[in-house]
């Protein structure tokens, strides 16, 4: 009897005090761990989410470039502070970059040429499907600007495909491959440390480079822009299915 009162009790102290401070649990706040195989969706992305993965911690003030100075919020303990009320929006630009790409059936390439960041551009491609591709070892050169020399004409023949986008992870490390989708006229999205020129990528996203939890929170919301725009160009393909045959006359085949 007396533990029957004591749990009724306990449960009357729950219900009132759940009713006070905040609503913030587990099920609904943002968990870095949760990143890589549970990515943010672009429309739900916050400046806490970024702040929480460490995105805001730049490098060093006195490797600040010069032109990164817009996007900077300011310098502490002799380090740059990235100004996050910048990078939720040019996260979200490449997010619709990202979008558009794949539901117009274009092939998007991430690129992460370390051995923390490869799980998390494998990943990336992974939601991509047939569409997505990643580099998460050294970038050969030439790979293309040269890649008939470097893989072969066989290899070409059977696959012969380049990339209509390229998102870098670690720029800094791979200032060749994207000098090489310069050349090749390919546009690249790229996270932009304060030591790194905003300017070497099409689309800059200012946020810290040496961040794992950046990495895969990033990846993750431009993945999930890619397979939000397979499923658009899926959705309209599908009703443009639907209305044909509604419009077909009776007793005329559908064309093969």
């Amino acid at each position: 009897m007396g533990r029957t009162c004591q749990g009724k009790d306990e449960k009357t102290s729950i219900d009132y005090f759940s009713k006070l401070g905040s609503t913030k649990n587990r099920d609904n706040s943002f968990q870095p761990h949760h990143t890589l195989h549970k990515p943010t969706a672009p429309t739900d992305l916050t400046i806490s989410a970024l702040v929480a993965a460490g995105a805001h911690l730049g490098s060093s003030s006195e490797s600040t470039r010069p032109t990164f100075l817009p996007y900077a919020y300011g310098h502490r303990a002799g380090i740059t502070i990235i100004d996050l009320d910048t990078t939720l929006p040019l996260l979200r630009r490449a997010s619709n970059v990202v979008r558009e790409v794949a539901k117009n059936k274009g092939l998007i390439l991430f690129v992460g040429t370390t051995e923390t960041l490869a799980p998390c551009v494998r990943k990336a491609a992974h939601r991509l499907g047939s569409q997505g591709f990643h580099v998460g070892t050294t970038w050969k050169p030439g790979t293309l600007t040269n890649a008939w020399e470097l893989f072969g004409s066989d290899t070409m023949m059977k696959l012969n495909t380049t990339p209509d986008l390229v998102v870098f992870l670690n720029p800094l490390q791979n200032l060749h491959a994207i000098r090489e989708c310069a050349i090749s006229r390919i546009p690249t999205i790229g996270i932009i440390d304060s030591d790194v020129d905003p300017r070497v990528v099409m689309y800059p996203i200012p946020a810290n480079d040496d961040s794992i939890r950046t990495a895969e929170l990033i990846a993750g919301v431009l993945s999930m822009a890619g397979k939000e725009g397979i499923e658009q160009n899926a959705a309209e393909r599908a009703l443009a299915q639907s209305q044909s045959r509604r419009a077909r006359p009776e007793g005329v085949e559908e064309e093969t």
